[in-house]
């Protein structure tokens, strides 16, 4: 078990974090079940949980690895927020994951560029022809990773 495993890069996805005038900002993201199989595939899953508390109205998750017999268990926390669907599992989902970038679980992602891509009237990321991609991640694996904008500018 080597801890500085969890910092690798892992698959990731990209969404729409806001939109305007036609344009969308994407940004790069993974998912609870992405971590928890980082987890399991670093640690095994005998050697880490996750756990839960509510604290004045908020939802805080813990991550915790057994780092040894001789220090234990070590515990690393973290507050989410709600997500526009289901508001509750959001909160803990995002909780759980704030809770793995303490361990270094998707740190890499601050490190990637936020992307920059056409949206229809719909705000669906399009490409230069007008095509729909319902999953940005598509849309974004066309171009070269350094390059911030998805379409040609004119």
């Amino acid at each position: 078990m080597e801890l500085k495993d969890l910092k690798k890069v892992i698959p990731h996805k990209w969404r729409i974090q806001s939109s305007k005038d036609g344009y969308a900002q994407l940004v790069a993201y993974i998912d609870s079940r992405d971590v928890q199989n980082l987890l399991d595939e670093v640690l095994g899953q005998a050697n880490w949980q996750d756990d839960y508390k509510e604290v004045e109205g908020k939802v805080y998750s813990g991550v915790g690895i057994l780092v040894n017999d001789i220090v234990g268990w070590v515990w690393k926390w973290d507050c989410g927020t709600e997500s526009n669907i289901e508001k509750e599992k959001g909160q803990a989902s995002d909780a759980f994951k704030r809770a793995a970038v303490k361990w270094g679980i998707g740190r890499f992602l601050y490190d990637l560029p936020i992307k920059v891509a056409r949206v229809n009237e719909y705000k669906k990321v399009i490409d230069d022809n007008g095509k729909v991609y319902y999953d940005p991640t598509e849309l974004v694996a066309k171009f070269p990773d350094n390059q911030k904008y998805l379409f040609t500018k004119k």
